[in-house]
Order: C-alpha cells, then structure tokens, then sequence
C-alpha cells in the first residue's frame, strides 16, 4: 500500500494539495491510502489568551479573568470545529476525486513533530507552497514548509496553487546525495513512471559532471524512463527557473536545502527560490 499524509489548513492551497494527493494516489497502482493531517497550534488548541486584567481593582478583575477563562475554552473549541470543517471539506475534495482509502486525523501541538510521529509508514508528504499567514504580494512561503522540508525522512511534495495534471518533470541534478536519493526513488517509483523526464545540471561542462549526469541518466533509464540530459552554465536558481517556464515543465524535482539554515541566510537558498519563484508543484528529497 502506497501512503500519503496531506497536510491541510485554511489556505487556498488546501484544495491544490488534495487534488494533487488524489493524483498521486490514482498513479500509485495500488491501494492508496491519503492521510489527512490538520494541526491546531497550541495556543489554538489551549485558547491562549493573555491575562489582561492588569491593575483593576481585585472583584474587578476576578470576574474579567473569570470572563477571560470562558472565552479561553469558546476560542479553543472553535478552533477545533473550524479544523474539523476542514477535514471534511478536504475529504469531500479525495472523495470527488475517487479517492476511497481517506483518513483525517486532528492533532494539537507542533506541526513538525506531529509529523515526525506519522511519516514513519508514510511514503509522500503534500504541503501547500504557502499556508494561511503567508503574505502572497512578498511571495513569503509557508512558515512551515521550511522546517518540514529540512527534517522530513520521506519526499516532500509541494503544490502550487491551483493543480494540473503532470506530463513533465525536470529533475534538478547536481551530483549530491539528495539528487542521487532523487533519482534512485524516481527510477523505482511508479508514480511518476511514464512522464518525459528530463535532467539538468547547471555548472561547467566538465568530464567528472558529464560523468555523474550520465549515471544519473542510466539509472532512469534503467527505471524505464526516456531521458533527455544536459548541461547548461549559469546561476542554478536563473537557469532552472528558466527551464520549467521555456520547457513547459509540469514538476520540479530537487534536492532540499543542501545548506546549514546559516550558510542559507547568507548566500540564499536555490530550494526556497526554486519554490518561491517556480509556478509548479516542487518534489523535494533529503
């Protein structure tokens, strides 16, 4: 059985990602089982409010904090029923889609430990590119899609915004253990199996860099892929960026964050502007 954990929230990407689960559940070739995954926060979870009472006269504030308690408990439980809307909503978007095996699963806490607890049998984890706090006009991703790219065991699917169905894939190579993961889970998968696949390294034309391109390419091959392979100089970010929109690419596969969390605050992260700038669903592998 292939498992998926969907990951949803309030966001307008809620239903690409389920859309997008649904698609890969049909091309998984057997029973397919989407987990549905919505987190309340702790404050949510809890309520949260602050104590606001500050110097008000002693009855005074004993009933406000009273009043503060109540509100406390209605917060928390609208936050639960608001999560289990969404769950339903979502479920509804599988079920449309002829998604049988559906489970929705609300949990209070710390969304990557949550999943941390749940990957463990899972095989794919679907994120939306941004959550319901993103600010669209900076193009500022998901404030969780980061921690969860950096620590997840399993692949990371990120959805675009709206979904389409996936003809192309460019798998974003440069020779490092991530796109070597990438392209060994690529050429054994079946859910990808049958799309034109094209690889692409960016950097010098070297002898050693045509010879890791090339066994990258057999192994695909190997996979029961048509491979097209290549070369291209220039910045990573420029260069792939251009490729997906000139080459009408549907999937971006990718290594993620091959960096220290430092190094990425210095000099930038090619993973979060691939994802930033890109317009597709990006496949990330750690």
């Amino acid at each position: 059985m292939t498992k998926l954990i969907a990951l949803v929230d309030g966001s307008v990407y809620s239903r690409s990602v389920c859309e997008n689960a649904a698609w890969i559940a049909a091309r998984a070739g057997d029973a397919a089982r989407v987990e549905l995954l919505h987190v309340l926060g702790r404050r949510q979870a809890e309520g949260g409010a602050a104590n606001l009472s500050g110097n008000i006269a002693l009855g005074a504030r004993t009933t406000l904090l009273n009043e503060l308690a109540e509100l406390d408990v209605r917060t928390a439980k609208l936050a639960q029923a608001r999560g289990r809307a969404i769950l339903d909503d979502a479920a509804k978007v599988l079920d449309e889609a002829g998604v049988t095996d559906v489970g929705t699963r609300l949990r209070a806490g710390d969304l990557v430990e949550t999943l941390a607890e749940m990957e463990a049998d899972a095989d794919l984890v679907v994120i939306g590119k941004r959550g319901e706090a993103a600010d669209f006009a900076r193009l500022h991703l998901g404030s969780n899609l980061e921690r969860i790219a950096r620590v997840a065991k399993k692949p990371v699917f990120v959805a675009a915004r709206a979904f389409r169905p996936i003809e192309r894939m460019l798998i974003a190579f440069d020779g490092g253990t991530s796109a070597l993961k990438a392209v060994d889970h690529i050429a054994r998968s079946r859910i990808l199996s049958g799309l034109d696949c094209r690889l692409l390294m960016v950097g010098q034309d070297t002898p050693e860099a045509r010879r890791s391109l090339d066994g990258a390419a057999a192994i695909l091959k190997g996979g029961g892929y048509e491979v097209t392979a290549e070369i291209r100089p220039g910045q990573p970010d420029t260069v792939i960026s251009r490729a997906v929109e000139n080459d009408g690419i549907d999937l971006l596969v990718m290594g993620a964050y091959g960096h220290s969390r430092i190094r990425s605050l210095i000099i930038g992260s090619t993973t979060s502007e691939m994802i930033r700038s890109c317009k597709i669903p990006v496949m990330l592998f750690r």
